[in-house]
């Protein structure tokens, strides 16, 4: 078949001066029906699941048409390392979409994550972009959107009941009893498996298929999985900042006594099952991850799993729609797809594998985004993402402003609602010299992949031309292929188009595409202290007790192959969040190592990280309300 792929018609927007609200562009925004969108980039009526006048879900199908289709220049959007001061790289993303998409004609997707309500109503407000350059609808972007994060929710939360409820049934009956009600007989007397215990038999090594066949040993291992409690590693989650719900204790009612344990809530998008969402290639694929996801150990020591609970063939039945991506359009017009939202310093922190790939499809030019600074998303897109979706990105943009990295060289601290200091609104060329040394750090190792680097310099009203021409040399001289000031945020895609062009030209540079480390033949530990040190710049690694125990664990049950997915706080290129800049002479411990065999990551604990952000005294709700009269959202930002 022949596919044209073509640019959409731009939507036209009018910049004021100064720059409205967030959600003041959003709502004054020319916002097309999403079916005329969908026309305009090629995607056909069956290939459509609408959710009202302006998103739908794209189905796979799409995939199966233009299999044959080559695949358009692929980007990955990434960051120095984040400070309070905000490095607008989302915001990037968008504007630079928006310049290749409306301003110079090109066959453009962006692909990004979709937000979480926690950050949405604590402290970071809406992750839709900002100023003109922003996703829209905006509310349904940072707000429900199209339910993925609920099915999650209800998914993972089904594992953690099943777990919960095989060890107190376990408890509380013999192997016998067990036996008859797991396989219970028809009113013929006959008793069948029903199929997905199956997996479960064939992990035993029991090659039965009649559970009368079973010998009193054999239905002893396949009824009871005998789980350690303090193994247990799946917690229940909620897509809320509640730092109330980090340790609960449960099982304490009256029929419940004496099945009591602690654990805890985990915010949603730090879920396996939101991991496994965004690393999946299809359906099937997605049904194997789930089976294969350990959610404890036995006593003995073997992995329990989702298919041992009999559960997995239930949450990809819940996940059925999620695995959808999500069409959506700039505030110009341009189209964007929004699928998944794992944490970076927990999970690996990218949009879906399944996303880019029907981008790549569908346009010449596709951006994607990976989260926190180039230390942790990058590392993960390259290490993890490259991995199982097998694609290979052609350029990296890189995304820093001059107060960023004022802070880096050891400027004043920034308090919430109180005004910047003045080191940060005028010029100081010592202060943001000194802090340069992240941005070259970053460029260096994206370099170390073999990829071309393009630095951002996202433009504030206060940054002075010697200040931005600063950061260019720098950059240049770090070994960027390019370095271009934006001020995309003022001036939406206008404001973007030396970048787009600058990544236009980099995509036909050469590029030589290498992982960091092989998963063969490298150890666990080996793995860990190449990233340690390749990417942080450590002096070393140590392991605690806990760590040491699980390195044996996880080679043992045969993990050692998979990637590592640090996690680490995103505020520091080291495992200290107050040490800025370019840390050096550090030594990285390792408090703990889980596992994500679903995802088909180990993520290995570096300090202290919570999977439970909490409210601020004052959080962003306090602004968000509704219009009775237009029925429009107000204050969210």
């Amino acid at each position: 078949m022949t596919f044209e792929k073509k640019p959409v018609t731009p939507s036209p927007l009018e910049l004021l001066d100064p720059v409205p609200s967030d959600i003041d562009i959003a709502h004054a925004a020319v916002i097309k029906p999403i079916k005329q969108l969908a026309d305009e980039i090629g995607l056909l009526d069956d290939e459509l699941e609408m959710y009202g006048k302006y998103k739908a879900k794209v189905t796979l199908d799409v995939l199966d048409r233009l299999k044959d289709v080559p695949d358009g220049k692929y980007i990955d959007v990434t960051a120095i390392t984040p400070t309070p001061l905000g490095e607008g790289k989302t915001t990037t993303t968008v504007g630079l979409s928006q310049a290749l998409g409306a301003h110079l004609g090109k066959s453009l997707f962006t692909c990004i994550r979709q937000p979480s309500q926690g950050p949405t109503f604590g402290i970071k407000g809406g992750a839709a972009g900002g100023g003109y350059s922003q996703v829209i609808p905006m509310e349904d972007f940072n707000l429900h959107l199209t339910g993925d994060i609920h099915a999650i929710t209800a998914a993972n939360n089904l594992v953690a009941a099943a777990l919960d409820s095989r060890m107190y049934h376990e408890s509380r009956q013999s192997d016998e009893a067990l036996f008859r009600r797991l396989c219970p007989p028809d009113n013929n007397g006959k008793r069948e498996f029903a199929p997905i215990m199956f997996r479960r038999l064939k992990k035993l090594g029991i090659d039965k298929t009649n559970p009368d066949d079973l010998t009193e040993e054999e239905y002893s291992k396949f009824v009871r999985l005998d789980v350690d409690p303090e193994t247990i590693t799946w917690r229940r989650i909620v897509d809320t900042n509640d730092r109330h719900l980090r340790e609960i204790e449960i099982g304490i009612g009256p029929k419940e006594g004496g099945h009591s344990r602690r654990t805890g809530f985990d915010i949603a998008v730090a879920s396996e099952i939101m991991a496994i969402l965004a690393l999946t290639t299809d359906l099937a694929d997605m049904r194997e991850r789930f089976g294969r996801a350990v959610v404890a150990t036995s006593k003995a020591g073997d992995t329990v799993t989702m298919d041992d609970l009999g559960v997995a063939g239930a949450v990809t039945v819940l996940m059925k729609d999620a695995i959808k991506p999500t069409l959506m359009q700039t505030v110009e017009g341009t189209p964007a797809l929004v699928h998944a939202g794992p944490f970076a310093n927990i999970a690996h922190g990218n949009s879906s594998i399944i996303a880019d790939k029907i981008a790549l499809k569908l346009a010449d030019y596709v951006l994607t985004e990976s989260g926190f600074g180039a230390d942790i998303g990058m590392e993960k897109f390259f290490d993890i993402k490259c991995r199982y979706s097998g694609l290979i990105p052609n350029v990296v943009v890189l995304v820093a402003t001059v107060r960023a990295l004022k802070m880096h060289g050891g400027g004043p601290k920034v308090t919430a609602g109180a005004p910047l200091d003045a080191a940060y609104t005028t010029e100081n060329l010592e202060l943001l010299e000194k802090g340069l040394v992240n941005l070259e750090v970053h460029i260096e190792n994206a370099l170390k992949f073999g990829i071309p680097t393009v630095v951002a310099v996202n433009s504030f009203k206060d940054d002075t031309k010697a200040e931005v021409e600063l950061v260019r040399e720098a950059a240049m001289k770090a070994g960027a292929a390019n370095a271009v000031v934006t001020r995309h945020w003022m001036e939406g895609g206008l404001g973007a188009i030396d970048l787009a062009k600058a990544v236009v030209e980099a995509c036909e540079l050469p590029s030589d595409f290498k992982f960091l480390y092989p998963l063969k033949g490298t150890s666990i530990k080996e793995k860990i202290e190449i990233i340690c040190k390749e990417i942080y710049g450590a002096d070393g690694v140590t392991y605690e007790p806990l760590a040491e125990k699980k390195v044996e664990l996880y080679t043992r049950l045969g993990f050692d192959e998979i990637p590592m997915c640090m996690a680490k706080t995103h505020l520091s290129m080291s495992h200290d969040p107050t040490l800025k800049g370019r840390p050096t002479g550090f030594t990285v411990p390792i408090r703990d190592i889980r596992a994500s065999v679903g995802a088909g990551f180990l993520y290995p604990l570096l300090g202290d990280m919570s999977t439970m952000p909490g409210l601020p005294t004052r959080p962003a709700y306090y602004e968000i309300d509704i219009d009775f009269e237009t029925g429009e959202v107000l204050g969210l930002s």
